[in-house]
């Protein structure tokens, strides 16, 4: 297991350093002509005084500016849970990134930014394909424009992708022994009359039709009159989908 995920952080970290390599040849050649453009992003998920996000913002802007930057876009998001999927200001952060309105991108926190790992993880993703660079400020290492920055967001991916393969085993095993044990898995089971069928399909209606009066997949419409073809169980009266 474990040489598996180390395979797995090498072999990320190179397929990620040709675009590293890359992204620094761009930032030199950048600071050469003018400055660094940058983005800064800020949530918090109280407004009102409770959370204050205009201090993200200050300290965001000072990083920014200590380390040679030019803020030309802020996102904010003011009251807005990190858990909810449609964000104003990231999204408008995420479609200005790929159209390269700014080089590189600044959060206060990396909760500020993904509701969770795997949004997180999607997130910095589109960045890398886009050569839009990351850094976290209050989280020491994770920053995009270092090799070390880059290998620190990698073990995360495998760890996340690690993680997900683990939950998806428990889950079969779990499926596999409620099997065994002769309980349903699935969507509970519901009942179709097969004689309000066969009328449907007296009146001319297609397979299409009649699951939809029926309110059920055509597919499942489908497989119960295979199991009715083949003389299943009530296959003449009623079926449990």
């Amino acid at each position: 297991m474990f040489h598996t995920l180390s395979g797995r952080v090498v072999e990320a970290e190179a397929q990620h350093w040709s675009l590293g390599a890359a992204w620094r040849n761009h930032m030199a050649s950048d600071r050469e002509s003018k400055p660094i453009k940058v983005g800064i992003y800020a949530r918090v998920s109280t407004a009102g005084g409770r959370q204050d996000i205009g201090l993200q913002v200050d300290e965001l802007t000072q990083v920014a500016q200590a380390r040679g930057y030019k803020v030309t876009h802020v996102y904010r998001d003011d009251g807005i849970s990190g858990t909810k999927q449609a964000r104003p200001g990231l999204d408008a952060m995420l479609a200005d990134a790929q159209v390269g309105q700014f080089s590189v991108l600044l959060v206060w926190k990396l909760d500020r930014l993904g509701r969770s790992l795997q949004n997180l993880l999607q997130i910095l993703d589109d960045l890398a394909r886009w050569g839009v660079g990351f850094s976290s400020i209050h989280d020491p290492g994770l920053d995009s424009t270092t090799s070390t920055g880059r290998l620190l967001i990698q073990l995360l991916a495998c760890f996340a992708e690690y993680e997900r393969s683990i939950i998806q085993e428990r889950v079969q095993a779990g499926v596999a022994r409620a099997q065994a044990a002769g309980k349903h898995c699935g969507r509970p089971p519901r009942d179709i009359d097969m004689r309000l069928v066969q009328a449907l399909f007296s009146e001319g209606r297609s397979i299409r039709e009649t699951a939809s009066i029926l309110g059920i997949p055509r597919s499942t419409l489908q497989r119960h009159l295979k199991v009715a073809k083949q003389g299943g169980p009530k296959a003449s009266q009623k079926m449990t989908a």
